[in-house]
């Protein structure tokens, strides 16, 4: 296997596909309701949805340092974690989801397309290698389906 296939299976896993640790990010979101989405343990902790928007943001982040793209541009304004919900609705619950998958597809494009040689190369503005970004970012879905499987089983009773 091939840098890029190795690193396409590591985001894939984490996000989406069948793998040996149990729940990956999309199915820990599987069958969330809006009211789990937003269930805040703690005045000063994060919810699901919290958590699940943070993941897209930072599925872009990687995306724009593997293109190059000097925009900052992330649908929504701010950077990090954004507080959610704004207006509590289905629809806005059902775009934020949809932005986790859009921002899934792109970084998956832009690692699929991404010259095989520059993998082991320094990320600028960053103390790794490339590769060691889109290991991270993986790890960083499975980090964030944990945390939110915490959080659906805190709300069980």
């Amino acid at each position: 296997m091939s840098t890029t296939e190795l690193l396409l299976a590591a985001i894939d896993e984490a996000y989406d596909r069948r793998s040996w640790h149990g729940t990956n990010l999309r199915g820990s979101l599987r069958g969330v309701t809006l009211e789990q989405a937003a269930f805040r343990p703690r005045l000063d902790g994060h919810n699901i949805w919290e958590l699940m928007v943070h993941a897209a943001y930072w599925k872009y982040d990687i995306r724009r340092r593997l293109t190059g793209a000097q925009s900052r541009s992330f649908t929504i304004e701010g950077s990090n974690f954004w507080r959610r919900p704004v207006d509590g609705t289905a629809g806005e619950w059902r775009r934020d989801l949809r932005l986790l998958e859009g921002e899934h597809a792109q970084l998956r494009a832009a690692v699929a397309a991404f010259p095989a040689a520059r993998w082991t190369r320094k990320a600028p503005g960053k103390p790794f290698k490339f590769e060691g970004l889109v290991r991270g970012v993986a790890a960083h879905d499975l980090y964030h389906a944990g945390q939110i499987q915490l959080l659906r089983r805190l709300q069980e009773n």
